[in-house]
């Protein structure tokens, strides 16, 4: 089996940052309607006025395929820590790169689903 089906299976077996988490202060979903991947991203975001804001905590819940599910617990341990500007820069090629393959069309949706519902919560920061 290629490394990167091992990583991905390990990922969607034993997911990293799954469940909810207490004290988030920024909440968001986001569901695939082709496939009916659905994912809710919890995040505590710590700093203001002119310290950084930085991700210091994040859960994800839902429901998914194995890309879908690996991609989640890959990215929430990925941003865990990183200054929610840089979070925000995230793209598909990151994504595929933490997976560690090149997404079909049909799978590309399933793999950005958590991101985009990452930086969406961290749009809806005040």
């Amino acid at each position: 089996m290629d490394l990167y089906r091992e990583v991905i299976l390990d990922h969607y077996k034993h997911p990293r940052n799954f469940g909810h988490l207490s004290g988030a202060n920024v909440t968001s979903e986001e569901i695939n309607v082709s496939c009916g991947d659905r994912i809710v991203i919890e995040i505590a975001v710590h700093g203001s006025g002119k310290t950084p804001r930085v991700i210091a905590d994040i859960r994800f819940s839902g429901e998914g395929c194995a890309i879908n599910q690996a991609s989640a617990s890959m990215l929430t341990e990925k941003v865990k820590g990183m200054d929610v500007g840089a979070v925000m820069k995230l793209t598909l090629d990151d994504v595929q790169s933490l997976l560690g393959t090149t997404l079909t069309p049909s799978r590309v949706k399933c793999a950005v689903l958590p991101l985009e519902a990452i930086q969406k919560a961290i749009v809806s920061l005040k």
